[in-house]
């Protein structure tokens, strides 16, 4: 069997492709949060998804949990150095987005500039 070159642009979207990921992370480096609070602030995420993906997050080492002990106790999620690290990733995503991505005519996300399906090519 041969064995595949390591890519790493294929690992970090291997990591970043699941929906929410990003939307979690990006909410996390405003600083650490409880669970109902990331609820909240990355909105419209179902609380068990959020659970699923803040422990997968935490097992690849881009989230940290902390349990505190007082009553009733609290959970809060932190980047690691790791998570940290994506903001760079995340405000060149935002840039791009900004510069070039538009609502088509069926509400959905198109690239500025781009010729659509239905469009005849330009004769130049």
């Amino acid at each position: 069997m041969e064995q595949r070159e390591f890519c790493p642009v294929h690992a970090a979207i291997q990591v970043l492709q699941e929906k929410w990921v990003l939307h979690i992370v990006r909410t996390l480096l405003e600083g650490p949060r409880g669970f109902n609070d990331l609820s909240r602030s990355v909105g419209g995420i179902n609380p068990a998804t959020l659970a699923v993906r803040l422990e997968r997050l935490e097992r690849m080492g881009l989230v940290s949990k902390t349990v505190h002990s007082y009553m009733p106790p609290r959970t809060t999620y932190a980047l690691t150095e790791a998570g940290v690290a994506l903001h760079d990733v995340i405000n060149s995503i935002d840039a791009w987005g900004r510069r070039f991505i538009r609502v088509g005519a069926e509400g959905e996300p198109v690239c500025g500039g781009v010729r659509q399906p239905s469009e005849p090519a330009a004769s130049h």
